[in-house]
């Protein structure tokens, strides 16, 4: 099995690898188009000092967040715990709806209560969504109005284009955030709560007699790496959001949408190692600092099940609309409003190309551990990206393509900075194979010149419009 592999994508073989190119292109024209399986990647390197990008790709594209939405459900709690308003040894109540959220997720039963602490920790490590909807109805008495503050602090923090609707990160169609965003968020975090920030860190915590582990994989692999946050649901891809601090340079760097874990991590160390050299070694200039929110009503500090009416925004602009907004796109879908509740966010209408109906999306919040949807969990169904395209090659399971994909980016990088790696199906009768492909290329001479780079590192490669 092992030369099987090899002899589809990397090294030697090269009469089975034509076949193997070959007959995928037969099965394309045999058969009904398949959809994309990858998100389309997005990325951005931002030397956090200055606030100078210092590489990007899709910076802008809406994606889904996934657990990067917790992100901001701690700040909101780190905001609380400086302003005296709760402290580390403060309890939180877990209610039956926090207790209900699906996996991943600590286990708290109704009920039962977890200090603040505890609940930071399992955040950072198990990226617990039972617990970060714990922390909204403790902090605004219910998830809904948690979600229109985590809004509108983004907005005071100048992320434009992202709306929170939970505040887990689970799926909801109408949330929707950017790499630029997040990267805006990972440097807020540090410059506004260092003390706080020192929690991403952490590598693991003891709960309840059972050692619960970082599902981030860079934390003490990539010198430098303190954080921050992994996010994956089947629309979103696997995402990363990461902070490196070496040799007097810091960077807050952000992946979205990545083919699987691995080439998600393979791409952030790419990133870090191309872009950390280039980031300002002297003394800090900009920090990112929150306008003055007075919309947001303060903390409420209660772990109550059932919510009062949401409190209105008053006196907010919309929170997508004029530039930001494409005239061209159909809203997205609104949660409805409990009867009697007032909607606090108008989102306006936001482009999201690939918009996936409730129905498709993933519940399963496996985040940096991956391996809860399982190694062939096809990433997010979505729209691959214009251009020009290379394919490796076609394999028997989807796995041994992500694998083809990662070693690529391995060998690579710079043939294939910029473009995004996708996945695809193709069957014929009882046949299936998974194409191994990168997407996005500009031209076709851009496409060929990663073809000339893969192949001097004996990788099959074919260009494909």
């Amino acid at each position: 099995m092992a030369e099987r592999k090899s002899n589809l994508g990397v090294s030697g073989g090269y009469g089975l690898r034509s076949l193997v190119l070959a007959c995928s292109l037969v099965f394309a024209v045999a058969s009904t188009a398949a959809p994309a399986l990858a998100a389309q990647g997005a990325a951005i390197v931002v030397d956090a000092k200055t606030g100078k990008v210092l590489y990007s790709s899709n910076p802008d594209a809406r994606r889904y967040p996934a657990s990067l939405t917790k992100m901001m459900t701690l700040y909101l709690l780190f905001e609380a715990i400086e302003s005296g308003k709760t402290k580390l040894t403060s309890r939180i109540t877990v209610s039956s709806h926090a207790a209900a959220q699906a996996p991943s997720k600590l286990g708290v039963k109704p009920g039962d209560s977890i200090t603040v602490k505890e609940a930071i920790l399992a955040i950072v490590t198990k990226s617990a969504n039972d617990v970060a909807v714990a922390i909204g109805e403790y902090l605004a008495g219910s998830e809904s109005d948690f979600a229109a503050r985590m809004t509108a602090k983004a907005r005071a923090l100048g992320m434009s284009r992202t709306v929170f609707r939970n505040a887990s990160g689970l799926p909801d169609p109408g949330q929707v955030t950017t790499a630029r965003d997040m990267a805006t968020l990972g440097r807020a975090l540090q410059d506004n709560f260092p003390r706080e920030f020192a929690y991403f860190s952490t590598s693991a915590f003891t709960f309840k007699g059972r050692r619960i582990g970082n599902h981030n994989r860079l934390l003490g692999r990539i010198a430098g790496v303190n954080g921050i946050k992994t996010g994956y649901t089947r629309a979103s891809g696997y995402n990363l959001v990461t902070s490196v601090n070496r040799d007097g340079r810091l960077v807050v760097a952000v992946v979205l949408g990545g083919a699987s874990g691995r080439a998600r991590d393979q791409r952030m160390a790419s990133l870090i190692t191309d872009y950390l050299p280039k980031a300002s070694a002297g003394a800090k200039k900009v920090a990112v600092v929150a306008a003055a929110t007075p919309s947001a009503p303060a903390p409420v500090l209660a772990a109550a099940s059932t919510s009062p009416a949401a409190s209105k925004l008053a006196g907010s602009a919309k929170v997508i609309g004029g530039a930001l907004a494409d005239a061209s796109a159909a809203p997205l879908p609104r949660k409805r409003p409990a009867a009697g509740v007032a909607d606090p966010v108008d989102t306006g209408s936001v482009e999201l190309a690939d918009a996936t109906p409730i129905a498709d999306l993933n519940t399963e919040e496996g985040d940096g551990g991956d391996d809860s949807a399982g190694p062939d969990a096809p990433a997010a169904p979505a729209m691959v990206p214009a251009g020009w395209k290379i394919q490796l090659a076609a394999s028997p399971t989807q796995a041994a393509a992500n694998s083809i994909l990662e070693k690529a980016l391995a060998s690579a990088p710079k043939a294939l900075s910029g473009v995004s790696p996708y996945t695809e199906p193709v069957s014929k009768g009882d046949s299936t194979l998974f194409r191994a492909r990168f997407a996005g290329f500009a031209s076709k001479d851009a496409a060929w010149k990663a073809c000339a780079a893969l192949s001097k590192q004996k990788f099959s490669c074919l260009a494909l419009q």
